[in-house]
C-alpha cells in the first residue's frame, strides 16, 4: 500500500515509521526541514518539503497514485482542507485527518469524513483508568 503522511511530528513519524516498518511505502510531507529528522537517516521513504495544502507539494508526494493519506499536522483547519483536497481532486480513497476539537470531529463524520480525535480517544482512557476500567 502507498501511504502519504502529511506532518511530520512525533505521530506522523511514528506513523510512517511503522508504515515502513510493515513493508509499506510511503511518502512524508512536513514545512519544516528539521522535521524529517525524527524519521531517521535509514528512513526507506520519501521526504517532500513543503505544506500539505499544495497540490504540487501532494503531486510530488504521490498523491496521484495514493492508496491512502493521513494528515496529522497540528492545525485542524489545515488537517480537514488537505482531507478534503485528497478525497475530491486526487481521489485516494482512504483519508484519515487528525482533528482535536470534538464537536468539529463530529461534524465532519456526519459529513462522512474518517475523523480521528485524540481529545476524545486521550479523554475516554483517562476516565477508564480513573473509573477502575481496563484501556
Amino acid at each position: 500500500m502507498f501511504v502519504i503522511v502529511v506532518g511530520c511530528s512525533r505521530v506522523g513519524a511514528r506513523l510512517a515509521l511503522q508504515l515502513v516498518s510493515e513493508g509499506h511505502e510511503v511518502a512524508v510531507v512536513d514545512q519544516k526541514q528539521e522535521s524529517f529528522r525524527r524519521l531517521g537517516a535509514g528512513f526507506a521513504g520519501k521526504t517532500v518539503l513543503g505544506t500539505g495544502l499544495d497540490l504540487d507539494i501532494l503531486k510530488r508526494a504521490g498523491a496521484e497514485r495514493a492508496d491512502a493519506l493521513a494528515t496529522v499536522t497540528n492545525g485542524d483547519n489545515i488537517n480537514i482542507v488537505v482531507a478534503q483536497v485528497a478525497r475530491k481532486h486526487f481521489g485516494i480513497p482512504r483519508v484519515v485527518a487528525r482533528m482535536y476539537d470534538p464537536e468539529r470531529a463530529a461534524a465532519y463524520r456526519e459529513m462522512g469524513m474518517e475523523i480521528m480525535c485524540p481529545t476524545l480517544i486521550g479523554s475516554q482512557l483517562i476516565k477508564e483508568k480513573i473509573l477502575g476500567g481496563g484501556a
